[in-house]
């Protein structure tokens, strides 16, 4: 098969043949129909972070394909079913974190395309209890993104247990900030969007953002202060300063969700505003397989919209150029 491999941290991207994967106990094989190209693939291809992957490996979870291929044989129940390959890749389901809903949070978790091969590739095996059924009237270019854009925002907004008269602001409208906001809106909250382009910042706009601000060429702390403050800042740009704005947004009883994973990314929080503003910081990562159908479900029922732009799989080192650019409006997938 054809796949995206990353031959070694920081190194070009490569389009190789490589043996099609074999589906062990309690996996199965999907054949790719669409996969999404997350910020994260290319921290992972860079090796950004703390915990790093081990080249080489195929990145992407954000993958949406057909399950083909199972060790119980041709006839078990998942061949033929249409499913996601998200971040999440397995958790053990024993722990404290497993038991008690809280899988993300698994110390013993697999990431697609970070610890194990992930979807930027013709096939894929996954863990069949990892494996997120997709309706069938979604799209796999409109699901793709959903496996992570939408999971993650949709998490960070229920995190933050917005409520319908509270202000909330969404710094970065891009693959997953589009989807922050109609996930505020659909919760009934009003939404500020920050962006540094027009035409993310005309997005927001478009899904039903009551308020934009250009970071770009105005102050977005003295802006939306003037607009009476944020209750939740959910913070999506991998920019440290952006961060930092989100949090000096907030008016008294305000919480920061902090999603995005900046390279060099350090938080300073003063502790006397802190205190007396009775603020909240709070982490959000990608949400669980019940939030994953939930969100599934909430797109196949007309509730949300995913901007997408497409490429194929020759495409890839190209596409990484212009998310990291600036050059798309939300979500660029990669289809098979």
């Amino acid at each position: 098969m054809r796949a995206v491999v990353v031959p070694a941290l920081g190194a070009p991207l490569e389009i190789r043949e490589i043996p099609v994967p074999v589906p062990g106990p309690g996996q199965v094989l999907v054949r790719m129909e669409a996969s999404g190209i997350c910020h994260t693939d290319v921290h992972a291809a860079r090796g950004d972070w703390p915990v790093k992957p081990r080249p080489p490996f195929v990145p992407g979870h954000e993958g949406i394909g057909t399950v083909v291929e199972s060790v119980h044989g041709p006839h078990h129940r998942a061949i033929g079913r249409r499913v996601a390959i998200g971040w999440l890749g397995s958790a053990c389901g024993r722990c404290r974190y497993c038991v008690s809903g809280r899988e993300t949070l698994c110390e013993s978790q697999t990431n697609s395309g970070y610890s194990v091969d992930g979807a930027w590739a013709e096939y894929a095996v996954v863990d069949e209890r990892f494996a997120v059924p997709v309706p069938d009237d979604i799209p796999p270019v409109e699901a793709a993104p959903l496996t992570c854009a939408g999971v993650t925002t949709y998490a960070a907004i229920r995190t933050a247990r917005v409520a319908p008269d509270e202000r909330v602001g969404v710094f970065g409208i891009g693959g997953l900030g589009h989807l922050a906001v109609q996930y505020a809106r659909l919760v009934g909250a009003s939404v500020v969007g920050v962006d540094v382009e027009d035409a993310k910042l005309a997005l927001a706009t478009g899904l039903g953002a009551d308020a934009v601000v250009d970071a770009r060429t105005t102050d977005p702390v003295e802006a939306i202060h003037d607009l009476g403050g944020l209750d939740v800042a959910v913070a999506l740009a991998p920019s440290p300063d952006s961060f930092g704005q989100a949090l000096r947004s907030l008016r008294r009883g305000g919480r920061l969700v902090c999603v995005a994973l900046p390279a060099d990314g350090t938080l300073t929080v003063p502790i006397f505003d802190l205190v007396l503003g009775g603020l909240t910081v709070l982490g959000s990562i990608v949400g669980t397989r019940e939030e994953l159908a939930e969100v599934f479900d909430l797109h196949a029922r007309g509730r949300t919209r995913v901007v997408t732009e497409t490429r194929k799989l020759d495409d890839a080192a190209a596409a990484v150029d212009d998310l990291l650019a600036g050059r798309v409006p939300a979500r660029l997938v990669m289809e098979f």
